[in-house]
């Protein structure tokens, strides 16, 4: 009788994992982690070749995880499934960088939520605007998001951002955005909107402590910059 050798992904996932169980990812490229990854949603086939197509296409690790899930599906072999669950690990890593938030006085750790900011709102493809909700020691009540979409922002923002804060019942608010082209350079209208939404919050007590623009890895403060 002849013995069926074992396809050879088999024995390469099981050398993968114990790499990793014994030293974690540091000084791993990037295709390793997605293989790795990748065969936690792919069975029986050789995932080092889909993960280098992916980083042909988006270039990074973290191009791979920013991007749209459809987009993702277009890579020969990654089924709707595998690419919900590369999304996942992105949204896990932002959901544990909230969670990092909890008890903290933000106020005097600006530094920490600006690093969130930054692995929730870089390389989304669309402009998002972020609320972030503080009781009376400056600490997190809840976090927001609106995507701007074609509404008219200068009206629709201070109301909504006003009426959310009172909703949880916010003694302050740090407000966020993304700039999808990169640029840090807040606009004539996100002045305006800072200003509008400043004023609004003023009238029922609520204090706006910042405004953050996210652009690629970096972020612009406009408390840090003074001008507020």
């Amino acid at each position: 009788m002849v013995e069926l050798s074992k396809p050879t992904y088999v024995g390469h996932r099981a050398r993968i994992k114990e790499k990793y169980e014994k030293s974690g990812l540091h000084g791993w490229h990037d295709y390793e982690v997605l293989e790795l990854a990748l065969s936690y949603s792919i069975a029986r086939k050789d995932t080092k070749c889909i993960a280098k197509e992916l980083l042909g296409r988006f270039k990074t690790l973290n191009g791979v995880l920013d991007a749209d899930s459809k987009d993702l599906q277009s890579i020969n072999g990654l089924s709707k499934h595998s690419a919900l669950f590369l999304k996942l690990l992105k949204d896990v890593s932002v959901l544990y960088m909230e969670k990092g938030l909890h008890k903290r006085d933000l106020l005097s750790d600006p530094q920490a939520v600006c690093d969130y900011l930054k692995v929730a709102l870089k390389g989304l493809s669309d402009e998002v605007f972020c609320m972030i909700f503080l009781d009376g020691r400056n600490q997190l009540i809840g976090m927001e998001t609106l995507k701007t979409g074609t509404v008219n922002r200068a009206v629709v923002f201070p109301r909504t951002i006003v009426e959310r804060a009172l909703y949880h019942h916010a003694v302050s608010v740090i407000v966020a955005h993304n700039h999808p082209s990169g640029s840090l350079e807040p606009s004539v209208e996100d002045k305006d909107i800072t200003q509008s939404i400043k004023n609004a919050l003023k009238t029922v007590d609520i204090a706006l402590l910042d405004h953050v623009i996210i652009g690629g890895n970096e972020f612009f403060s406009f408390k840090e910059k003074r001008f507020m």
